[in-house]
């Protein structure tokens, strides 16, 4: 992860800049202006990766320019980061400092936060973990009030819980989540929330069913299944599917049906290309499907996926790269049009940006 440059005077000019970005990349489209949800300009990442440089007997924060791994930027704080990690960097340092069974061969550390307050650190290390490391980190976690996970080849012990604790708001309802460990998670928890805001609002109270691709641990599936009849939602990670439905159980959602298939897989089984002994016992002809949600990785999705989705009076898309949004839309012009797009800033002095589109059949 390489180190944004942090300017919160230059954040309006660059989010104009992601904004007329967006607008020319669906201006072929004819999309209507985009709605912008702006960041927080500081403490808006919920997490944060270092290596670690050593020099002399101490170890330091280090971060690497993109190309560049021999010349590390120690950092002491981190302003683009939660509060609450830049509270837990300097403890953490002083704690495996004062250490050496905690900082011996250790080379890397994760934090993960939420905007609830619950904090996970893992620590990475070129060594096996044994009872001593164990006693010791189990009295840091204590101390900095944290779960904590130490991971070195074949091991992985936890002390606490393996995953964080956070709780967003949608339309006056607050939802819980599991963050696992490891697991892909948002990076930021208010634009996010704004997301599922904006989501919530463009999928509107329906009568019929939804069909959720890429779901994730459920971020998006929560508030959306309370605006349908039933949801069938898919995954491929097993990791993010047992969160997903550890997130379902917890928030008292009963409506959704979780099957852990690619996008892709699903595209066979509902083209009756080839059964799936994990779609066993679900019908999937008795669905109503009158929307579609995705939000799929950076490579967005593939051609018979978008064909797939192209069935549906209206798709709803979230979107982390807009140049494979725009290659999808343009497969899909022909028979549906933009009705509303949304930028969402999730990472502010970068180039990156999330998007937010509905299409509607013509």
């Amino acid at each position: 992860m390489s180190s944004p440059v942090f300017d919160p005077a230059a954040y309006a000019a660059q989010l104009q800049d992601k904004t007329a970005r967006l607008r020319e990349l669906l201006a072929p489209f004819d999309a209507p202006e985009p709605q912008v949800f702006d960041s927080p300009r500081e403490h808006y990442r919920l997490r944060a990766e270092f290596r670690l440089w050593r020099e002399g007997e101490d170890r330091h924060y280090a971060m690497f320019a993109p190309g560049d791994k021999r010349t590390p930027i120690l950092i002491d704080d981190f302003p683009i980061a939660s509060a609450r990690i830049n509270e837990l960097m300097p403890r953490l340092k002083a704690a495996w400092q004062a250490s050496a069974t905690l900082s011996f061969k250790l080379f890397q550390v994760e934090f993960l936060t939420t905007l609830a307050g619950d904090a996970l650190i893992t620590l990475c290390y070129h060594r096996p973990l044994d009872a001593a490391w164990q006693a010791e980190a189990e009295g840091l976690a204590g101390e900095l009030g944290v779960s904590l996970v130490g991971r070195s080849r074949g091991q992985r012990l936890v002390i606490g819980r393996d995953y964080a604790e956070e709780e967003l708001e949608v339309a006056g309802r607050r939802f819980r989540y599991r963050q696992p460990e490891g697991a892909f998670t948002q990076p930021n928890g208010m634009v996010c929330q704004k997301m599922l805001e904006w989501a919530y609002a463009a999928l509107g109270e329906r009568g019929d069913d939804l069909l959720e691709l890429y779901c994730g641990n459920g971020n998006f599936t929560l508030p959306l299944a309370t605006r349908v009849r039933r949801v069938l939602a898919t995954e491929i990670s097993k990791t993010s599917v047992n969160a997903a439905l550890a997130n379902l159980e917890d928030n008292g959602i009963d409506n959704v049906t979780l099957v852990r298939l690619s996008a892709e897989e699903l595209t066979e089984a509902l083209n009756e290309v080839r059964p799936f002994r994990r779609l066993a016992g679900i019908d999937l002809k008795s669905y109503e499907f009158g929307i579609v949600f995705v939000d799929p990785p950076r490579a967005g999705m593939d051609p018979d996926t978008c064909e797939l989705t192209r069935r549906f009076s209206r798709i709803l898309y979230i979107s982390c790269n807009p140049e494979t949004l725009a290659a999808n839309i343009a497969q899909l012009h022909d028979t549906h049009r933009v009705t509303r797009c949304a930028l969402f800033d999730q990472f502010p002095y970068t180039h990156h940006m999330e998007a937010g589109v509905l299409l509607e059949r013509r």
